[in-house]
C-alpha cells in the first residue's frame, strides 16, 4: 500500500467499520515502521470543501499511531461536538486527511511561528487552544494565536500571559 495514502485510508476504514457495524477496527498486522511510534495525530473530514469533523490528540495516547488514527477518526465522524455524528451514507461524500504531530515545543515570540509550516497551542492553567498550520484563510501568527485563543477560551488574555508552543505536522490525505 502506499504509504502516503496509508492513515487516511485506514481512518476511512476505521469509519465505515463503526457506522456500519459499531465497532473498533483491529490494527492491519502489517504496517510501515514510521507508524508504530507514538505521536499525536488529528482526523480532518471535509464534505463538500467544508468542514464535517475534526478531532485529534496534540500528545499521544495510543501505543502507536495507527492506533491514534483510529480513535481519532472515530471520533471525528461521531463526536466532534461541532456537528451531529456522520451517517454511513455520508462517508462515501467525505475527503479525510490525517496530521500526524510533532512533539510540542515552547515559543516566546511570535517572531517564531510560520502559520504554513507550524501549528500553535495557546495555554493558560488548564484552558488549551489548538489551530493545526497551513490552513485556509490564515495567514499570519497574530491571527493563528487569536483564532487558538477563541477555541482556548483565552480572548481576552495577552499572550504575554499565554504558554505558546509550536509543532509540525506530516499530512496524509486521500
Amino acid at each position: 500500500m502506499d504509504e502516503g495514502k496509508f492513515p487516511p485510508r485506514l481512518a476511512r476504514e476505521a469509519i465505515r467499520v463503526y457506522l456500519r457495524e459499531g465497532r473498533e477496527i483491529s490494527p492491519p498486522a502489517d504496517f510501515a515502521k514510521e507508524f508504530r511510534k507514538k505521536a499525536g495525530a488529528f482526523v480532518s473530514l471535509h464534505k463538500r470543501g467544508r468542514l464535517r469533523g475534526c478531532i485529534g490528540t496534540y500528545l499521544p495516547a495510543e501505543k502507536n499511531i495507527v492506533c491514534e488514527i483510529i480513535k481519532n477518526a472515530i471520533s471525528a465522524a461521531t463526536r466532534d461536538p461541532r456537528f451531529p455524528p456522520m451517517g454511513e451514507d455520508e462517508l462515501k461524500d467525505v475527503e479525510i486527511s490525517v496530521d500526524v504531530l510533532s512533539e510540542p515545543e515552547r515559543i516566546y515570540s511570535e517572531k517564531d511561528l510560520d502559520p504554513e509550516k507550524y501549528g500553535v497551542i495557546v495555554s493558560k492553567g488548564w484552558q488549551k487552544g489548538l489551530l493545526l498550520p497551513d490552513l485556509e484563510g490564515v495567514d499570519t501568527a497574530e491571527h493563528q494565536i487569536e483564532i487558538a485563543k477563541q477555541k482556548a477560551g483565552l480572548r481576552r488574555i495577552p499572550n504575554k500571559e499565554l504558554e505558546i508552543q509550536r509543532f509540525t505536522v506530516t499530512r496524509y490525505e486521500e
